[in-house]
């Protein structure tokens, strides 16, 4: 390690020399490498933290440029681990950058979170946050918490010291249909970066053991204010005695449709016609589309469609698969004979798997 890398942290009274050894020894998961993870990840490895690991499979979109700033229009396409690690290596040679070209599931979460002292969240969604605390619990390890909504976010620590956890502040996933979609509510580019560095700042402390660690605590930002609050929150014993994972963490909602992955629906759109809904916005469904599909915005879905043959199986399609089970569960109410197919993943998902053949 060089010291005098770190000479401006080290030279801090309430820092020095043990508190940069305690990070260049330490070994953080970033599950996540958008809006969140590019600032926690740039300042981690900037302030000499020894191993970062990064966890995702998605590729660079045009849409993720606003406000995921380590990616440049050259990166739309590739994968962001891969773009991100390079430009980490750039900033800091002297760190262990570890890519996980994968998603955080029930099949990997223990084995990849046990090689790790933390865990930060830097997730987009509600299934990976409570597979992430419930790996915490069982593995007995702090993660740091960020999410965002429009122009507001939050942070928290939970598992820190035995102490309170996710499900001490949310106890139950949410169901399908109450949950906001970033994709359509929005976010305005620079607060990831906000609540970035301060789940950023947590990681540090965690590690360090500096200042007072926001555990128990949840910081709530709101940019049009830029007026920050806390709320407390207390520690639910029985949350703490989890001893295995759920088998599955999607929305807690009763869903019976069927679904399709990106390679399977390529092979059915090559050999027949079928038929689609795209319920993405009028904006993305501009930037791009499949041929003859029908849109639908999930926000006009209420109004009973009249478009659709409901005589026939209807595929669903979205950004990433999340809206679209929110819109099966929506024509599930008008149309229940009807055989409703989630394409897993969505566009982006189907995208990928097209490029690469």
């Amino acid at each position: 390690m060089n010291s005098n890398r770190y000479s401006r942290q080290i030279q801090l009274a309430q820092f020095g020399e043990k508190a940069q050894e305690k990070l260049f020894n330490a070994k953080v998961l970033v599950v996540g490498a958008g809006g969140l993870g590019i600032p926690v990840l740039t300042y981690l490895n900037a302030m000499g933290v020894g191993t970062l690991g990064i966890i995702d499979d998605d590729v660079v979109n045009i849409s993720n440029l606003q406000r995921q700033v380590a990616y440049r229009e050259s990166d739309v396409g590739k994968l962001k681990v891969d773009v991100l690690t390079k430009v980490l290596k750039a900033q800091n040679s002297e760190t262990t950058l570890i890519k996980h070209y994968e998603l955080l599931t029930t099949k990997n979460a223990l084995a990849l979170i046990s090689l790790y002292d933390l865990v930060v969240d830097a997730s987009d969604n509600f299934g990976t946050r409570y597979l992430v605390n419930d790996t915490c619990v069982i593995l007995k390890k702090p993660f740091v918490y960020g999410a965002l909504h429009g122009f507001e976010g939050q942070v928290s620590v939970f598992n820190y010291n035995e102490g309170p956890t996710y499900r001490c502040l949310f106890p139950d996933l949410p169901k399908a249909n109450t949950v906001p979609n970033c994709d359509e509510n929005g976010v305005l580019g620079v607060i990831p970066g906000i609540i970035g560095n301060l789940q950023a700042l947590e990681v540090v402390k965690v590690i360090t053991g500096i200042g007072k660690v926001l555990a128990g605590k949840l910081l709530l930002f709101d940019a049009l204010q830029q007026n920050y609050q806390k709320i407390s929150f207390k520690k639910v014993p029985e949350n703490l005695e989890i001893s295995q994972l759920k088998q599955h963490y999607g929305f807690d909602c009763a869903t019976s449709f069927s679904t399709i992955d990106a390679h399977s629906f390529e092979l059915i759109l090559g050999k027949k016609s079928i038929q689609v809904v795209d319920v993405r916005t009028a904006e993305e469904f501009q930037e791009f589309h499949l041929e003859n599909t029908i849109h639908i915005p999930l926000s006009d879905l209420e109004n009973k469609p009249t478009e659709l043959d409901v005589s026939q199986e209807i595929y669903v399609l979205c950004a990433s698969g999340k809206r679209s089970q929110q819109a099966i569960l929506i024509l599930e109410k008008y149309f229940p004979q009807t055989n409703f197919i989630n394409v897993v993943g969505g566009i982006q998902k189907f995208k990928r798997y097209d490029a690469k053949h």
